[in-house]
């Protein structure tokens, strides 16, 4: 495809996204199936650009004065892609592919965009008016730089899995994607994000993944599991296991000591649990599904550990998932908060004295974190907040209360929140 076909692809299917409300998937699988056309390399740079118009869509409509989602495109690629005024106005003025030649007020604004410094953190931060205040109580005046460092481009974190080998031997055998350990954590390796036109890696193919060498994680993820602490031997709980990725990071620090139990509320999240389990060399995993009755009725007042990685709004994952910010609304987010009391109240009955509970969510949103937990603790004084690591490296994310925050500016990670919660004996 020409320049001028890709840049009004783009338009096309931030158009179907927008007026649709449909995640960018959809809407670049949609936009596809009528493009047949379209090779590989198209649709990498055009979903490519439609996630970083995503990413910054209030910026870019705050620097180009104009809040149309061609202005955002344009914007986009001169402004962070850095194409040329000449190679920009060449592909929108195309007569058969463009998608109309620029204006004059486009090419001032182009030229002069106007400066960030005067906008509010709500813009300079990419994120919707009505969560400046959360983000106000998590971050203060820094809220506008955690919020662009959420609107950044996010790696491919591996997370080793040492039941089936070591950190040098699959650093070696991820050479060809230039991987490398980002520190944090001794099992995680990192290949860096790719530019915005581009395809990630498929690490997926390599024989190594198939014989289950590593798993895709994002290291916050991986630093959010090791909050369950010393767990070998131990009679561990993923009660909101999903997909399985916390259940296996869960798995590989038991060595196939003890046991793990996975479960979901959604039987069908649980669906590559097993398959990811059996690929990784898991041995001690119980999957128990929704789908019998009283799945989890024999775990009662039983387990060290219960993992509850909540549903939440996803703020912290903004990175790879920017469609996201815009479809969240006030009553989604109220939606969340009573999930996640009732999560909580739910895992509670599951630890055995002496035991505990890990809090979990990839939000950002204190609504979501730390008053999740000040409301649980009244419910149930009988457990006590501990400190959510024990790791020098990590103590500079910890908040006052003693819980870990990990955010992509102080981190490199995606956004985490962890707490943890013991029993009393």
């Amino acid at each position: 495809m020409r320049d001028g076909g890709r840049l009004t692809a783009a338009i096309e299917v931030l158009t179907e996204i927008e007026t649709r409300h449909r995640p960018v998937r959809l809407a670049m699988k949609s936009w596809g199936e009528g493009a047949r056309y379209a090779g590989s390399k198209d649709r990498a740079f055009i979903s490519g650009l439609v996630l970083d118009v995503l990413r910054r869509r209030r910026s870019l409509a705050w620097r180009m004065g104009d809040d149309s989602l061609r202005a955002a495109v344009l914007g986009t690629l001169h402004l962070h892609w850095g194409w040329p005024l000449d190679r920009l106005a060449d592909a929108a003025g195309d007569e058969v592919h463009g998608h109309g030649p620029l204006t004059d007020a486009e090419r001032q604004a182009l030229a002069a965009p106007r400066d960030l410094a005067g906008a509010p953190p709500a813009v300079r931060g990419d994120y919707p008016d009505w969560l400046d205040a959360a983000f106000a109580r998590a971050f203060g005046e820094d809220r506008a730089e955690e919020g662009a460092a959420l609107a950044e481009r996010a790696p491919v974190d591996l997370r080793v899995n040492t039941i089936k080998t070591d950190p040098a031997r699959a650093l070696k055998a991820l050479t060809p994607f230039d991987a490398q350990p980002p520190g944090l954590a001794v099992n995680a390796l990192r290949i860096p994000a790719p530019a915005a036109a581009d395809r990630s890696g498929a690490v997926e193919a390599i024989p190594q993944f198939s014989k289950g060498w590593f798993e895709v994680q994002d290291l916050g993820s991986q630093l959010a599991a090791s909050a369950a602490g010393e767990v070998k031997g131990k009679q561990v709980l993923d009660l909101c296991a999903g997909g399985g990725g916390k259940t296996l990071a869960l798995a590989a620090a038991m060595n196939n000591t003890g046991q793990i139990y996975a479960y979901d509320s959604d039987a069908r999240r649980l669906t590559d649990t097993i398959r990811r389990g059996d690929r990784a060399g898991v041995r001690n995993l119980q999957v128990r599904t929704p789908l019998n009755p009283e799945p989890l009725k024999d775990l009662a007042g039983k387990m060290d550990v219960v993992f509850i990685d909540a549903p939440c709004s996803g703020t912290g994952s903004w990175r790879r998932h920017p469609d996201t910010k815009w479809r969240l609304t006030p009553e989604t987010l109220a939606k969340r908060q009573a999930d996640q009391d009732l999560v909580l109240n739910d895992g509670a009955g599951f630890v055995k004295p002496g035991g505990r509970m890990v809090y979990v969510t990839c939000s950002v949103l204190p609504e979501e974190d730390e008053d999740r937990v000040a409301a649980f603790l009244e419910r149930h004084p009988e457990f006590t907040r501990q400190p959510a690591t024990a790791d020098p490296e990590l103590a500079r994310f910890l908040t006052a209360a003693g819980d870990l925050r990990l955010t992509p500016r102080s981190s490199g990670t995606d956004g985490f929140y962890v707490a943890v919660l013991e029993k009393a004996r």
